[in-house]
């Protein structure tokens, strides 16, 4: 067989994926038929959020898509035929969408004079440059960023100029009160209004308590039994975070796409395996105590990953570049060589425990970190040298109104002493962060950029808590993972001890070293 024999075969090989009608006649055919998504989602073998997902632009392959495209045409037949209403008027690929009624547009939330962002006037680019949102071409930048100034541009850029792999990026749609059932209504609908500032009056909140409401309805379904309804708010703590993370971004300044192309270097190498991210997980005891006897007090962080949920995140798809050159506006991976740490006595090292010297790729909040310290006021090691990155535009706020929704449910769970609410979130924001990368439990977003920034912030944000205990002075023993901090030393003048996510819990007090010996009085 020659070379060209092996190609045909292999073309030969590939099998064309089946063809689907327009996002919006999915769902048209759907409710024509007077069928729920639960109905066709059974038959498929699939979640009823999938199909919502498939009815707003994403795309499934393989076997299901076959089965789907088998489903639509069945319906076309039923329903008598439907013209082709094309790619227009539907959410761009890719982000994360919610289900609206036409003309429904969700009113912002009012900022604050002082923490309102500065406008920015959109400016001309001489050279087309990929835009921040979808990727294509884009002839105007906002704040630095290559940006289209009509959403309208870019869908017709998603759907005629995006490659293969952009193409079958998948919106993440989740319909609240869908995912989050409640069989009833709950006894708490009569409870007081949730308000909000908006200008001089307050008004009432744009949307119901989605995690309150889940807890009211699970106890009702499992007539009060605590543990029953905590499990089960636990087995659907993905698809409730999910649906909370759609809620909360209504009205969003960015859209976001939820699986876009990754590079090798964030992909594993096998089923089981790690990608080439380094995390800079710490695991450090300090190897020498002062002398004399040391209290030691060992420290849980409450809340780490929640309070990581606040870095920098790529918006877009990754871009490569070279360079010794730091951006704050973009966030991703990149590849440095490390300073060497000459404080290892002292404090953990910020890269955690690493036994191979040489070049290693690195999140985001590990680089900031190491650029932090490599500068005043603290001078503590050298920069890093950055040789490659992966990057895209970013902001620190992506999350923060999903992360304030769990953070105030917390508080409140804590403070009404609710242990299923308390035991729901907690799932809800540990398992949204481990399941965001190449799981099989969450399909909605495919980000394991975002898993490695956040999961490094955590680390980030204890070690600047040993920092700030060291530089009050006191004896940094151990630090170890996202939170759990041993000191010696008065540490309430720093911390103050409670559950709250700006608090600190006591795990532990034990005592090191030995009491120095008295001396005789007429020594």
């Amino acid at each position: 067989m020659t070379d060209f024999d092996a190609i045909d075969a292999l073309l030969a090989s590939v099998q064309e994926e089946t063809a689907l009608p327009p996002a919006e006649e999915r769902r048209r055919l759907r409710e024509a038929l007077g069928l729920s998504r639960t109905q066709v989602a059974a038959v498929l073998g699939v979640s009823a959020s999938t199909v919502g997902g498939w009815e707003s632009g994403r795309e499934p392959s393989g076997e299901i898509r076959a089965k789907y495209g088998y489903f639509l045409e069945g319906a076309q037949s039923k329903v008598g035929g439907v013209a082709d209403q094309g790619a227009g008027g539907t959410e761009p690929a890719g982000a994360v969408v919610a289900e609206r009624e036409p003309g429904d547009e969700p009113e912002r939330e009012p900022v604050h004079e002082s923490e309102r962002e500065p406008a920015h006037e959109p400016e001309p680019v001489h050279d087309p440059a990929p835009c921040v949102l979808c990727g294509a071409p884009a002839v105007h930048q906002v704040e630095g960023f290559a940006q289209h100034l009509d959403a309208a541009q870019c869908e017709a850029a998603t759907s005629s100029e995006a490659g293969p792999r952009e193409q079958s990026a998948a919106a993440v749609t989740v319909t609240p009160e869908a995912v989050i059932a409640t069989p009833g209504r709950p006894a708490t609908d009569t409870a007081a209004t949730k308000i909000v500032p908006a200008g001089r009056r307050a008004k009432e909140a744009d949307s119901p308590d989605l995690i309150a409401r889940a807890v009211d309805a699970a106890l009702a379904a499992h007539s009060g039994d605590v543990d029953a309804a905590t499990a089960a708010l636990v087995k659907r703590a993905i698809p409730d975070a999910m649906a909370l993370l759609d809620d909360t971004r209504k009205g969003a300044r960015y859209q976001v796409i939820a699986h876009p192309p990754m590079p090798d270097i964030l992909r594993r190498k096998t089923a089981k395996g790690p990608d080439d991210i380094w995390e800079a997980r710490p695991n450090w005891t300090r190897p020498e105590l002062p002398a004399g006897l040391h209290e030691v007090t060992a420290l849980d962080i409450n809340g780490a990953y929640l309070s990581a949920l606040k870095t920098h995140l790529p918006i877009g798809a990754l871009e490569h570049s070279t360079g010794n050159v730091h951006d704050r506006r973009r966030a991703g991976v990149h590849l440095i060589t490390p300073p060497s740490w000459d404080l290892e006595h002292l404090l953990p090292n910020p890269l955690g425990n690493r036994d191979e010297a040489g070049e290693l790729w690195v999140t985001e909040p590990t680089l900031r970190l190491l650029l932090r310290l490599s500068s005043d006021p603290y001078g503590l090691c050298e920069p890093p040298v950055i040789h490659e990155s992966w990057t895209s535009g970013a902001t620190e706020g992506l999350l923060e109104k999903f992360r304030i929704a769990l953070k105030d449910a917390r508080d409140r769970a804590i403070a009404e002493d609710d242990p299923v609410t308390l035991e729901y979130v907690k799932a809800m924001y540990a398992k949204f962060v481990s399941t965001m990368g190449e799981s099989n439990y969450n399909r909605e977003l495919y980000r394991s950029d975002w898993m490695h920034l956040i999961r490094s912030q955590a680390f980030a944000n204890l070690w600047m808590k040993a920092y700030k205990c060291f530089d009050e002075g006191l004896v940094v023993v151990r630090a170890m993972g996202t939170d759990e901090l041993h000191v010696s030393g008065d540490w309430r003048q720093i911390f103050t001890e409670g559950r709250a996510v700006t608090e600190v819990k006591v795990k532990d007090v034990y005592h090191l070293g030995e009491r120095e010996a008295e001396l005789p009085a007429d020594a």
